[in-house]
């Protein structure tokens, strides 16, 4: 199927039987909701904004919702006992988008809004929209999915495994002087609606180099621009452009800024997002913030884990970088997802896979060419004659897939085993550190 196609399939598609069944005997519903149906639209946000602790939504978060999410494929849980039967006990998003891995791109079923209400717990209710919607997605033929995780302890017992870290970064710039390149260009101050008309496209040019990434969802622009109309605060954003010496935009940057009323001289600014499109992009953009007037600290999430920003200030010792887990794959297809990537070392590998739920259980084999080019296909009595034999569950496989995590650290850890760890890592490593710069 093209790009269109698995779309609109993954959208449509029933809900698994295996998992409806499970529930029906437990006395509820799994659903696939319409998404135009704005009332069990309301509903189900209901359900997922008192899921994330947060308050009850307004007519503008609401209508903002409604109006923003129609992309993903709606899952419930339903309790037709429950004083109010129309908001779900459980809920689950999904959508199909483009993740960049080392070398190319790959779809993936992206994963949000997984809540099960605490009335229900420990009624299997996350396990069967967790399992079931696995299930689809692999039986479409999407080779991995991915999410980001408020509680990390949840989602390995599903194979999932966190594959891209990020960083935050807090700096006293009292201390740190920018000590770094001063590049051509210029850098001004825009509306936050030119910054929204800008990111997209800008986010497209540079998304696809960083493995990690993962195509931007709907409604995000304008949740980070404050230009929606739900947004709260927007007058707070602070945005700013770089162009280089020809007038080309090739950095965007949004951040706020929190006064200190007792010293006005150690304000601290938050960076809410940086895009840079190239070395001079990122330069400028960063010296910018750090230079800014009346500022003491500088705050910033969903970092690189080797930010280059750490060589160009004057005492690093200023800078407290937190290390956290955040982008977590799961791969549905071995051979299409290892075939769909490049390496950096030539070899040949044979794979034996475990698989929780056995969607890839099995063995494969891996040849990596001088190139970087890989093919993988299951293993139908081949000989391993010459192969760095590996053995795995899908979860390390999908924590090794980005090329972040080490081999030789899952070895030690003893999550894997192998008769030459250091070739797998070498194969498996890549030369740009693994990120995805926002949660989703």
């Amino acid at each position: 199927m093209d790009d269109e196609t698995i779309v609109a399939t993954h959208h449509a598609h029933p809900v698994d039987g295996a998992s409806a069944a499970r529930l029906e005997a437990d006395g509820l519903t799994l659903r696939r909701l319409r998404n135009e149906e704005r009332p069990e639209f309301e509903a189900w946000q209901a359900a997922v904004v008192r899921g994330f602790l947060d308050t009850e939504p307004s007519e503008a978060q609401r209508g903002a919702g409604f109006d923003s999410l129609g992309y993903r494929r709606l899952i419930a849980v339903l309790d037709p006992a429950a004083p109010e039967p129309t908001v779900p006990v459980g809920t689950f998003a999904s959508w199909v988008g483009r993740l960049s891995v080392p070398g190319g791109e790959i779809p993936s079923c992206g994963i949000s809004s997984v809540t099960v209400s605490p009335t229900h717990r420990r009624r299997g209710i996350a396990r069967a929209m967790m399992e079931g919607e696995l299930r689809t997605a692999a039986a479409l033929g999407l080779p991995i999915a991915s999410l980001t995780v408020s509680e990390s302890t949840l989602y390995g017992r599903y194979g999932f495994a966190p594959a891209a870290a990020t960083a935050s970064l807090e700096l006293d710039v009292k201390r740190a002087t920018w000590s770094g390149p001063v590049p051509p260009g210029r850098v001004d101050f825009i509306s936050r609606e030119r910054w929204r008309a800008l990111a997209p496209e800008l986010f497209e040019r540079v998304h696809a180099s960083r493995p990690g990434e993962f195509e931007m969802p709907g409604g995000h622009w304008d949740r980070f621009a404050g230009t929606r109309p739900d947004a709260e605060k927007p007058g707070a954003i602070r945005a700013v452009q770089y162009a280089d010496a020809e007038g080309a935009v090739r950095g965007l940057a949004l951040y706020t800024v929190t006064e200190n009323h007792a010293d006005f001289t150690k304000s601290t600014v938050d960076l809410q997002f940086l895009l840079a499109d190239g070395d001079d992009a990122y330069a400028a953009l960063w010296r910018f913030v750090v230079e800014l007037d009346l500022i003491a600290i500088v705050r910033a999430n969903e970092l690189s884990v080797d930010e280059p920003l750490i060589w160009m200030i004057s005492d690093r010792r200023a800078a407290t970088v937190t290390l956290r887990d955040h982008h977590y794959l799961r791969i549905l297809d071995v051979a299409a997802a290892l075939s769909a990537r490049r390496y950096a070392a030539p070899g040949r590998f044979v794979l034996e896979v475990d698989d929780p739920l056995g969607i890839t259980e099995g063995r494969f084999v891996l040849d990596v060419d001088a190139g970087g080019v890989g093919s993988a296909r299951a293993a139908e009595g081949d000989a391993d004659d010459g192969a760095v034999r590996v053995r795995l569950g899908i979860a390390e496989l999908s924590a090794l897939y980005l090329g972040q995590v080490s081999a030789v650290t899952l070895v030690a850890a003893g999550r894997l085993a192998s008769s030459d760890a250091v070739a797998v890592h070498r194969t498996f490593g890549w030369d740009v550190p693994a990120r995805l710069s926002y949660w989703y």
